[in-house]
């Protein structure tokens, strides 16, 4: 993957599926003293009150996606874009850019040895343009179910129809330069985690090219 003088030095990407444990190993990172950019942060961001896209929005599907104090009523724009895949492709064109650019921003003023860009969408939207490395945090389609189904309280049929509409294990495993299978207890994520920490700290001083 290309890499520009306008960045850190090293971007790791990470990302997997729901119930993977994502958001757990960028927690242990963080903890290490690793800058994390968050993707979902970031798209929150770009629809705050002032920004452009959110009277974009608002002026596309009306006033009723907005809250009494001008903020963005997100479960209303999820209502209508889940059903009707038009409309979601229109969302979509409208604000990967405005993320995607966010997300540059942050990781331009990381100050840690490496950066780690945190997306759940990594690799589908193709934020990993923007990394180095892509490391994928794994798990077994069961544990993803359960871990899901304990945490948010949703039934295993509601979960199962979200991963129908991510990508496949197989499909991430493909694209991912490293994968941590996240199939025992937290402490056990924690020491793989560090051990990958030791990783990027090394290859964050290999000097590479810039384009």
């Amino acid at each position: 993957m290309n890499n520009t003088a306008a960045r850190p030095p090293f971007i790791v990407g990470l990302t997997g599926g729901i119930g993977s444990g994502k958001s757990a190993a960028t927690q242990v990172f963080q903890a290490l003293g690793v800058d994390v950019v968050d993707a979902d942060v970031m798209a929150r961001v770009v629809v705050e009150p002032g920004k452009p896209a959110l009277q974009i929005i608002a002026e596309h599907f009306g006033q009723q996606v907005l809250h009494p104090d001008g903020s963005l009523d997100r479960a209303a724009v999820r209502q209508r874009v889940f059903a009707d895949p038009t409309e979601r492709q229109w969302l979509e064109i409208l604000l990967h850019p405005l993320i995607r650019q966010e997300i540059a921003q942050r990781l331009h003023s990381a100050g840690s040895a490496y950066a780690i860009l945190s997306s759940p969408l990594l690799l589908e939207t193709g934020q990993d343009a923007l990394t180095d490395r892509v490391l994928l945090i794994d798990a077994p389609e069961a544990q993803q179910v359960e871990r899901t189904r304990l945490r948010d309280g949703a039934s295993s049929e509601d979960v199962a129809a979200i991963m129908a509409s991510q990508w496949s294990r197989a499909q991430r495993q493909a694209r991912a330069d490293d994968v941590i299978l996240n199939d025992g207890d937290l402490k056990q994520l924690e020491n793989k985690v560090r051990t990958m920490h030791q990783t990027y700290i090394a290859l964050s001083t290999i000097p590479r090219q810039t384009e």
